[in-house]
C-alpha cells in the first residue's frame, strides 16, 4: 500500500512539474519570433564583444556600460576573463569606446558586473555603484569617476544578508538605493525550478547605511529598475511576467504598487529618456532561445518605447527588432539626445541616431 501511495504522489507530482513547464514555456515566448524593425542609421560598437549587460549614461553624455557577465544558466563567450566597464561619449560624431582602469586596490580578476546606476553628488562628484557577483554571490562595489583620467577609483563593498541575486540598482544618495533580486534560492538548480513554478517571492529592497529593507514583493523575478525624471516614481520590470510595476515612492522609502503594465515581451532593464520621459525597455522576444543557446537559431533582440505610461493608455512602440542575426539577446537601451545604445547580456552592442 505505501508504494502504491509513493507511487500516486510521484505520478501527481510529476505531472504537475510538466504542467507548470508547459506554462513556463508559454511565458517565456517560447514559439515567438521577432518582428523586423531596423533603423537606418546603426552600427555595432566593435570593441564591445562579450555583453553591455546594463548601460547609464550622463547628462553630459558619456555612457558607462558593464561588460562580461557571467550568469549561470546564459550563455558566455568568454567565460575566463574578468568583467569591465566601458565609456563611450556620445557627443563624438563617431563615438569610440574604451574601457576604464580600475584603480584603488579593488580585486579585478573577481569583477562580475551586472546592473549599474550613476549619482552625482551636490559637489558634482560622479559616482558608478555596481552590482557585482564575485564567486557568484551579490555585492554593490562604488566607485568614484575621475574624468580628466577617465577611470575608476574603488571606494567601498557593500554586502548584506538581503543582497542575495541581486540584478539591478537605482542610486537616490550616497550609499541609498533601490535593488531588485531576480531569483528567490541562489542554488541555479533550484532557481531553475522557481521559474518554471512561478513561485513569485522575488522582491525590491532599500539599503541606506541607516536601514535595510524590502520595499515590494510578489514578484515573479524583478529585474531592471529605475526612476522616474521627477524622481516620485520608480519603475521595475518583472522579466517573466512580462511587465512594468509603476510604484510610488513615499518619504520612508517604502513603494505602492499603482499599475501594471503587461507588454506581452520580457523586459530585462529600464531606461528612463530625460528629454520626455519616456521608458525604453531592452526585451526578450523569446526567452527560451536565450536559456537553450544555439548559434545557428539566435535570441532576438527588442527594444520599446513606452510613452505616457502614467495615462489609462500608454503608448507603446517598438524602436528596434532583430532575429539575432545582428543582435542577440538584448538587455537595455539607453538614450542621451536622439542617440541609443542598446546593450545586450553576452553578445554586441548597437548604436543608433533616431
Amino acid at each position: 500500500m505505501g508504494k502504491l501511495v509513493a507511487l500516486v504522489l510521484l505520478g501527481v507530482s510529476l505531472s504537475l512539474v510538466g504542467e507548470r513547464f508547459l506554462e513556463f514555456r508559454e511565458r517565456s515566448n517560447a514559439s515567438r519570433e521577432a518582428e523586423s524593425v531596423e533603423p537606418e542609421n546603426c552600427h555595432l560598437i566593435e570593441e564591445i564583444e562579450n555583453g553591455s549587460e546594463d548601460i547609464d549614461i550622463l547628462p553630459s553624455g558619456l555612457a558607462f556600460i558593464s561588460s562580461g557577465l557571467k550568469y549561470p544558466g546564459l550563455p558566455n563567450f568568454a567565460p575566463n576573463e574578468p568583467g569591465k566597464i566601458f565609456l563611450i561619449d556620445l557627443n563624438e560624431q563617431k563615438p569610440r569606446v574604451q574601457a576604464l582602469e580600475i584603480s584603488g586596490g579593488f580585486d579585478k580578476e573577481l569583477f562580475n558586473p551586472h546592473g549599474i546606476s550613476i549619482f552625482i553628488d551636490k559637489d558634482h562628484t560622479v559616482y558608478l555603484y555596481i552590482v557585482n557577483h564575485p564567486h557568484m554571490k551579490s555585492t554593490v562595489e562604488i566607485f568614484k569617476f575621475e574624468e580628466q583620467h577617465r577611470s575608476l577609483v574603488y571606494l567601498k563593498t557593500i554586502k548584506h544578508e538581503l543582497l542575495k541575486s541581486v540584478n539591478d540598482i537605482v542610486v537616490f544618495g550616497p550609499e541609498q538605493f533601490y535593488a531588485t533580486r531576480d531569483c528567490y534560492f541562489t542554488n541555479s538548480f533550484l532557481s531553475l525550478f522557481e521559474m518554471i513554478l512561478d513561485l513569485h517571492w522575488t522582491y525590491v529592497l532599500f539599503y541606506s547605511p541607516r536601514e535595510v529593507k524590502v520595499v515590494a514583493t510578489g514578484f515573479s523575478s524583478a529585474n531592471g529598475i529605475t526612476v522616474s525624471a521627477d524622481q516620485k516614481y520608480v519603475y521595475v520590470a518583472d522579466v517573466t511576467a512580462k511587465n512594468i510595476h509603476v510604484m510610488e515612492k513615499h518619504d520612508n522609502w517604502d513603494l505602492t504598487q499603482l499599475k501594471v503594465i503587461h507588454l506581452g515581451t520580457l523586459l530585462d532593464n529600464l531606461s528612463v529618456d530625460p528629454a520626455t520621459g519616456d521608458i525604453l525597455a531592452g526585451c526578450h522576444p523569446n526567452l527560451m532561445k536565450l536559456l537553450l543557446y544555439n548559434p545557428d537559431d539566435p535570441p532576438g533582440s527588442e527594444v520599446l518605447r513606452i510613452q505616457n505610461i502614467m495615462s489609462e493608455k500608454p503608448r507603446v512602440s517598438t524602436v528596434y527588432a532583430n532575429n539575432g542575426s545582428v543582435l542577440q539577446g538584448t538587455s537595455v537601451a539607453s538614450m542621451h539626445h536622439g542617440k541609443v545604445l542598446i546593450g545586450t547580456v553576452f553578445h554586441k552592442t548597437l548604436y543608433c541616431e533616431l
